[in-house]
């Protein structure tokens, strides 16, 4: 049986121009600010091989887990569209079958 909660998969750049430095931590902070999230887990150095306009790329880039409910989910998504610096990012929503009720309720509560 399903949850409400949800765990939305975003990658971001993590290249050496300062400003996209800052793109997963503005964007992490963000979300939980706004209460779109309750949590975000960032991790850093993730390769990513993929096909953009008829070429292979590769990329060093930052996934973001973010942690909201399914009410959250359409508003989350266009905030991460208005803030993220690509054309076609990255947005992924996992459905959460269980978890631990106390952390399910405070995901919950946090996303208020």
């Amino acid at each position: 049986m399903a949850t409400d909660a949800r765990i939305v998969l975003v990658t971001v750049p993590a290249v050496s121009d300062e400003e996209k430095e800052k793109v997963g931590e503005q964007l992490a902070r963000t979300l939980v600010e706004e209460r779109l999230a309750a949590c975000v887990n960032r991790v850093p150095n993730l390769m990513s091989t993929y096909r953009w306009q008829g070429k292979v790329e590769t990329a060093i880039e930052e996934l973001l887990l973010i942690k909201t409910t399914a009410r959250h989910v359409k508003r989350l998504t266009a905030r991460v569209k208005e803030l993220h610096p690509y054309d076609v990012p990255e947005v992924l929503v996992l459905t959460v079958a269980s978890g631990l009720d106390a952390y399910l309720n405070w995901v919950r509560e946090s996303c208020g």
